[in-house]
């Protein structure tokens, strides 16, 4: 089964970070994905812009609007993400505790759609 791992960051401790931990989270990162590639978990990862970056797009009665920002109300901001291959939820979960960046905040895990009929 595919489940996307969404990795929500606390904006307060990824910037209290110094910038040698910061680089060491991020080559840990990068060798975790490594690691997830070797295992056969990885189908892709990526690591997003600020949240400040983001543009929200709403649709209502068939008209699209946007505005800056990304969507209110979420615990943290998404950070990054990972498409992972896994056996099942429990395998999904135990790849999902191992992303460094979840230090930092937490991780959703959920399951992707098979829409394919």
């Amino acid at each position: 089964m595919k489940y996307l791992c969404l990795v929500y960051l606390e904006q307060k401790k990824l910037g209290a970070l110094s910038k040698g931990d910061y680089d060491a989270l991020v080559d840990e990162a990068r060798s975790y994905d490594e690691e997830l590639r070797k295992s056969g978990h990885h189908i892709v990862s990526d690591t997003l812009q600020p949240a400040e970056t983001a543009t929200t797009v709403r649709i209502h009665n068939g008209k699209a609007s946007a505005s800056d920002g990304p969507v209110a109300g979420t615990m943290g901001q998404l950070g990054a993400f990972v498409l992972i291959n896994a056996r099942d939820l429990n395998d999904a979960i135990r790849v999902a505790s191992k992303i460094p960046p979840a230090r930092l905040g937490c991780v959703e895990v959920r399951p992707i759609k098979d829409l394919s009929g």
